[in-house]
C-alpha cells in the first residue's frame, strides 16, 4: 500500500468538506473524512470502538489515533480494492493535533506519501456563522455554539500548530476560504492544476 495524501486543514466550517467533495470529483482523489469515519463508527451498534468515540465526541475531545487512523487505513484500502488506480487520498480533518500526526506517521510510514496540506483559513466568526447555519439542517449535534467554541479553542490549540509544522517544510498551500464556494475552489484548483 504506498498511496499519495493531501491533508485538508481548517477550522470548523471553514469548508474543507465542501471544497473536498469539490476536489474529488474534479481531480479523481478519493476524499475521505476523518471526523465522517469516526461518526459513522461511533453509530455502529457492532463497533468495539463505538463508545469510546461517543465519549470523545460528548467532550469535544480527539477520538485515539490508533481508532483513527485504523479507520481510514480500512477506508483506503477498501478503495484500492475496488480500483488500484485510485491511489490519490483527500483526508479531510487530520491530522488534528500532534498525537495524530505521530499516530499518523508511526503507523503509515512507507505506506503513504503525503504530497501537501491544504489549508482553508478564515476568520473564528466565519467559521461559527457557517456552523450555525449548517446546524439547522445538518443533524449534527455538534453545531451549536457552546460546541462550537471549545471546538475553536481546540483547532487553536491542537491543529494550527500542526499546520505550522508542515509550513516549516513548504508543505501547506493556504486558501483564503472566507469567499463564497466557488470564489474558494478558483482558489483550490489553481493549486491542483499546479501540483497534482
Amino acid at each position: 500500500m504506498n498511496v499519495q495524501v493531501v491533508f485538508a486543514l481548517g477550522g470548523p466550517g471553514a469548508g474543507k468538506g465542501t471544497q473536498c467533495s469539490k476536489i474529488a470529483e474534479h481531480y479523481g482523489y478519493t476524499h475521505l473524512s476523518a471526523g465522517e469515519l469516526l461518526r459513522k463508527e461511533r453509530s455502529r451498534t457492532d463497533s468495539e470502538f463505538s463508545h469510546i468515540i461517543d465519549r470523545c465526541f460528548k467532550r469535544a475531545e480527539f477520538a485515539p489515533v490508533e481508532i483513527t487512523v485504523a479507520l481510514l487505513r480500512k477506508a483506503m484500502e477498501e478503495t484500492m480494492k475496488t480500483n488500484e488506480n485510485k491511489f490519490r487520498f483527500l483526508i479531510d480533518g487530520f491530522p488534528p493535533n500532534e498525537d495524530n500526526l505521530q499516530g499518523w506517521m508511526k503507523l503509515m510510514d512507507g505506506k503513504a506519501d503525503v504530497k501537501f496540506v491544504l489549508f482553508f483559513n478564515c476568520s473564528n466568526e466565519v467559521c461559527i456563522n457557517r456552523c450555525l447555519e449548517r446546524g439547522k439542517s445538518s443533524g449534527r449535534d455538534d453545531d451549536n455554539k457552546e460546541s462550537l467554541e471549545k471546538r475553536i479553542q481546540t483547532y487553536l490549540q491542537s491543529t494550527r500548530p500542526i499546520i505550522e509544522q508542515y509550513e516549516k517544510q513548504g508543505k501547506v498551500r493556504t486558501i483564503d476560504a472566507s469567499h463564497t464556494v466557488s470564489e474558494v475552489f478558483a482558489e483550490v484548483k489553481s493549486v491542483f492544476d499546479r501540483e497534482g
